[in-house]
């Protein structure tokens, strides 16, 4: 339930940007938010359904790679930004396009951000970003500001006006800033986990397709033969790992820590 609250407001926080400070000004949010855009902007379809559509195969995608969790979150969070995209109206909150563009990146970093953070995301190049970081371990804010600025060409060149298109570059770059400052998945995180409940935690772990090593340990005061399982994972991941310890053993003895670097077999998702 917390999830879900989180994840609605990121959505709005999204959708207040793309209304009040990006839309107003005909600027770009990039991906697939762009795209829809792009495509309102010289055509008379509707910018929120275009959102909406342009985001469905990306999230069928997302649904074999990613995780089904993951996916659910980020269909709510699609489904909520474009819900609160025909509510909110299309009204510039700042005359100038340079401060439009600074807000609007920082209300769309934070959105995204705190959508990461529980586990999901807003839909479109998110997902994209995440599939690629899956498999290379670059900051997702930088794969998606990468991606984003081809749509922002794109928009300079049908337009020929580049004071937007610029303009539509400082606010991706700003909201991928924002972003990684919130959520940074590329960062790896160890886990060592002492539990009583060994087996079931297996169980639930192993499908998450992360090593687990099984250490053997002893409790220093009981001399009790204990097992301590080991599994690295990224910041990313690490919302579902700590969801299903706390609901396989809430008494597990989990200690967090930051990893510098890793080498050998690691799937950099």
């Amino acid at each position: 339930m917390g999830a879900l609250f989180v994840v609605f407001l990121g959505s709005l926080f999204t959708a207040a940007a793309f209304n009040l400070f990006l839309i107003p000004h005909q600027l770009l949010s990039g991906g697939v938010s762009g795209l829809a855009m792009l495509t309102g902007y010289f055509t008379p379809l509707n910018i929120s359904l275009l959102y909406f559509v342009y985001n469905i195969p990306l999230l069928i995608a997302g649904w074999f790679l990613l995780g089904k969790r993951y996916i659910l979150l980020s269909i709510v969070s699609v489904a909520a930004t474009t819900w609160m995209m025909t509510i909110i109206p299309v009204e510039a909150a700042a005359p100038d396009l340079l401060l439009s563009a600074v807000f609007g990146g920082v209300l769309i970093g934070i959105g995204v951000g705190i959508s990461f953070r529980v586990g999901g995301s807003s839909g479109g190049f998110d997902i994209l970003g995440s599939i690629i970081t899956r498999y290379r371990d670059f900051p997702v804010g930088n794969v998606i500001v990468g991606l984003n600025g081809l749509v922002v060409l794109a928009m300079g060149y049908w337009s020929n006006n580049w004071n937007i298109a610029l303009a539509s570059m400082v606010s991706i770059y700003i909201a991928g800033k924002v972003l990684d400052l919130i959520h940074v998945s590329h960062v790896k995180v160890t886990l060592f986990i002492v539990s009583n409940h060994t087996d079931l935690l297996l169980e639930k772990l192993m499908p998450l397709q992360r090593g687990v090593t099984m250490i053997k340990a002893e409790g220093a005061f009981s001399h009790t033969p204990k097992d301590m399982l080991m599994t690295v994972t990224t910041r990313y991941e690490l919302a579902e790992l700590r969801r299903i310890i706390k609901e396989t053993d809430p008494a597990a003895f989990v200690n967090m820590v930051e990893t510098v670097g890793v080498m050998g077999s690691f799937r950099k998702g």
